[in-house]
């Protein structure tokens, strides 16, 4: 089969976006929606133009804030994953308090980083990474914990020990499930990031919403939003394209 063209593969996303804000942009006008309610989006677009010399800035904090925040999350997530996947007492030990910790909103930590850390960049960075910590800790663990017996079997009967098959096997295996929890983990990051700045933060584009919200700035608020969606995107295709490279052996 031969492979999809890149005009192919790009023009349908393409197409569905432009055809979602056309249906946005006419269902507005068609029944009359108030900008104070729902801005169509050419006047979000407007708002944007009008007041990019403020968005952009904050959108830089934002954008920090999620990868030092998904950077921590990699690194912290890869290890304890590899760990509980290599070992099955581990697993068993871990796996409950990973899913209870999972379960607190991070919303309700917010608070909390303001009392320990105060109002600024630490704790929206914080959020984050425990929005996005999970995802891969347990996607990198299944990776590891699922490599099959048989194959467990074949090599053990020919002297590989059980390091040199989480290296040389479970490790490589769990790259796929590695990098779809990056994707994953990607658009987690940015909801914390901009959860976090609502109240914990005196920038970035949740505090530059909140603060248009105080003026009933709907169109800029939206404006902000589109901004951290395109971020997402940009970050979700690296991490696409890096997988691409990566572990294409791993697609058909």
């Amino acid at each position: 089969m031969r492979p999809a063209s890149p005009l192919r593969r790009i023009l349908p996303p393409i197409v569905a976006v432009a055809l979602f804000f056309l249906a946005w942009e006419v269902g507005c006008l068609v029944l009359g929606v108030d900008e104070f309610i729902l801005p169509r989006p050419s006047v979000a677009v407007a708002a944007y133009f009008q007041w990019q010399a403020a968005i952009w800035p904050n959108a830089l904090q934002t954008l920090f804030t999620t990868l030092v925040g998904l950077a921590l999350a990699i690194v912290t997530g890869t290890l304890i994953g590899a760990l509980i996947g290599y070992s099955a007492l581990l697993y068993d030990a871990l796996y409950p308090l990973l899913i209870a910790f999972n379960s607190i909103p991070k919303a309700a930590l917010v608070p909390v980083f303001v009392i320990w850390f105060g109002i600024g960049t630490l704790p929206a960075i914080l959020i984050a990474f425990l929005i996005s910590f999970f995802p891969i800790a347990v996607n990198v663990a299944t990776g590891i914990a699922t490599v099959e017996p048989e194959l467990r079997d074949v090599l053990r009967s020919l002297g590989a020990s059980k390091f040199d098959l989480f290296i040389k096997v479970g490790f490589p295996r769990a790259m796929p499930y590695f990098f779809a929890s990056l994707k994953v983990a990607v658009t987690l990051a940015f909801v914390g990031s901009v959860v976090a700045e609502l109240g914990a933060s005196n920038r970035g584009i949740g505090n530059m919403m909140v603060i248009a919200s105080s003026r009933f700035d709907v169109p800029l608020v939206f404006a902000g939003l589109i901004v951290v969606a395109l971020m997402g995107i940009a970050l979700y295709a690296a991490f696409a394209l890096l997988e691409r490279r990566i572990v294409n052996w791993a697609y058909r």
